[in-house]
């Protein structure tokens, strides 16, 4: 009996503004420290939303944000706060308890 996968994506759960929001909090909170699962997220969220709209909303050009938006990507942090304007998100902040 041989079992088949498929590769699971992110962007097929977004059902609601809720779903993304809850996605992107998770990333925020489990992110190793390095923006790895940040610019995941956004890469994901932006998927969803249309890379080309963001393209026009954030002003940088299309290619770019699949750039920086990916695993390989280092984008500046002026770059990660349009985008995370443009797709209508907030960032949270709390302390951690010790």
């Amino acid at each position: 009996m041989t079992e088949k996968f498929t590769q699971w994506d992110a962007v097929a759960e977004f059902k609601t503004d809720e779903d993304v929001a809850l996605y992107f909090e998770a990333c925020l909170e489990d992110d190793p420290g390095d923006g790895s699962l940040i610019r995941a997220a956004l890469g994901d969220i932006a998927r969803a939303r249309g890379m080309s709209q963001l393209a026009r909303d954030t002003g940088l050009a299309r290619e770019g944000l699949y750039k920086a938006l990916s695993s390989e990507g280092n984008p500046e942090f002026s770059t990660i706060m349009k985008v995370i304007k443009a797709l209508g998100l907030k960032l949270h902040m709390e302390t951690e308890e010790h």
